[in-house]
């Protein structure tokens, strides 16, 4: 087995910043992800409109990726992620006062180019600014920001529901306010106590169809457009309504699995980005997408409440090795350099959030939900085999063979 060098560098000040915004957007994100089925729901529409509410976000998020890419390029990472926050608060607060159907989904899709551009911003930066030897375990702190926010969102979000569910897009607005003011005070040369290059020089910036030369970058984007089909499709759409339909769960017990799921995913999260580091990208996504095609499993064979919470504990494990590999990935191979390379990758991955909620809606209200579980368990599989064939990325420090 491939073995790598450690590092004991302190990771640079900006990781810390993004992991502390990161925790504004997860703990917002995670009040409204219980609720957004069941709101669209109250509208009188059927599942597979519930999957489309999800879909059009991210459709806006994909349409829109290579238009915050080249903000990037253009202003810098910093200006972009901070108004990317402040413009997908104002799509929350918005979503929040809906009063039809077709309100929502306008409201909620507007709010894909604010996060397309956070995210792809905060994304660049995070590459840019960390050695090869770090970078799992940057990736593996900035993912804990989500992961602590979202240990606390989800339940939070399953109480608010139960007293109104126009209540969580409310405090969601307030959360990611928050995440913007952060990063225009904490993102500066004062702050940071050094000078910083806010853009790339155009010579550094490495072109798409340069990119897209690169088997291991070709393989992030499927991985990302796998895995948010099982993280982010499949979970955020139809699985809420599983539970409360087979599982016969509440609305608290819905947000209290997703907050299971976060406990775990934070358990091993750093854990994670030092095996991402040590012993390599393609390891981490070997064992996490074996998890995650676990965790679908045990959803087609469940029968009771305690499934559902044993596999989102799986989920849970799964996705801290996979959030860590496959953004390691494009990492090693372009360090962050082209904000557009970037914005492609995310979109790979809003592509599978895209696909996911509709389909899989449209295959429980035509068939059934184990048609749908089984059809994504599939998709964890091909990200299993893809894995097998993925050459090692993590190659900058000596290696040792064991």
């Amino acid at each position: 087995m491939l073995k790598f060098k450690r590092s004991t560098e302190k990771l640079p000040r900006e990781v810390y910043v993004l992991s502390g915004v990161s925790f504004f957007v997860a703990i917002g994100f995670g009040l409204i992800v219980p609720a957004i089925p069941l709101f669209a729901q109250t509208f009188g529409v059927n599942k597979t409109a519930v999957g489309f509410i999800i879909s059009t976000f991210a459709l806006a998020r994909f349409g829109s990726g290579l238009i915050s890419g080249k903000l990037v390029d253009r202003f810098g990472e910093r200006v972009i992620l901070g108004t990317g926050l402040f413009f997908v608060a104002i799509s929350s607060l918005l979503s929040g006062l809906a009063q039809s159907y077709w309100q929502l989904l306008i409201f909620r899709s507007a709010g894909g180019l604010g996060s397309s551009m956070f995210s792809v911003a905060a994304s660049a930066l995070l590459m840019r600014s960390v050695a090869d030897n770090q970078l799992g375990r940057a990736q593996s702190m900035y993912n804990s920001g989500f992961l602590i926010g979202g240990i606390a969102g989800p339940s939070f979000g399953g109480l608010l529901t139960g007293i109104s569910l126009r209540a969580p897009f409310f405090v969601y607005a307030v959360t990611l306010t928050c995440g913007g003011v952060l990063t225009f005070i904490a993102l500066n040369e004062k702050r940071l106590g050094r000078k910083s290059k806010s853009t790339q020089d155009p010579a550094d910036r490495i072109l798409i169809r340069d990119a897209l030369k690169s088997f291991p970058y070709r393989s992030a984007l499927a991985f990302a457009f796998l895995i948010n089909w099982v993280l982010f499709g499949m979970r955020n759409s139809i699985l809420p309504l599983f539970v409360r339909d087979k599982l016969h769960g509440s609305p608290s017990i819905i947000g209290y699995g997703f907050t299971l799921s976060a406990i775990a995913q934070a358990a091993i999260l750093m854990y994670a980005g030092r095996q991402s580091d040590f012993k390599g990208r393609r390891y981490v996504i070997l064992l996490g997408s074996f998890l995650l095609t676990l965790g679908v499993g045990t959803l087609v064979v469940a029968n009771a409440e305690w499934f559902y919470f044993v596999a989102m504990i799986i989920f849970g494990f799964g996705g801290a090795f996979m959030g860590t590999g496959h953004a390691n990935i494009v990492g090693d191979v372009f360090r962050g350099k082209g904000g557009q390379v970037v914005a492609v990758w995310q979109m790979a991955g809003d592509a599978g959030m895209i696909v996911s909620p509709i389909l899989l809606g449209y295959l429980s209200d035509t068939f059934s939900y184990h048609t749908a579980l089984v059809v994504t368990m599939l998709v964890g599989a091909i990200a299993f085999v893809l894995a097998l064939y993925l050459p090692e990325t993590r190659t900058q420090d000596e290696e040792v063979l064991q």
